[in-house]
């Protein structure tokens, strides 16, 4: 089964031309990807830190540290 003009290997490559879709994108789609990275890395970073933010807020109320120091000692325990 052939899904390209190629019927046989056994040829000079540089006389087959393109043997894959999108010749000539490899730049353009190299930049989307290199902006999906960087944006999903900084989407990241903000999403860990607004929880990193929120985790840090229940622990400043009166108690909460206390509260998980002993649920720590008691899992220590078993």
């Amino acid at each position: 089964m052939s899904t390209t003009a190629v019927e046989t290997w056994a040829t000079d490559i540089g006389q087959l031309g393109p043997i894959y879709p999108f010749v000539g994108s490899e730049m353009i789609l190299y930049i989307l990807a290199l902006a999906f990275w960087i944006g999903f890395h900084i989407l990241q970073g903000r999403i860990e830190k607004k929880e990193l933010w929120d985790e840090e807020d229940s622990m400043r109320k009166p108690g909460r540290m206390a509260e998980a120091l002993k649920f720590r000692d008691h899992q220590d325990r078993f």
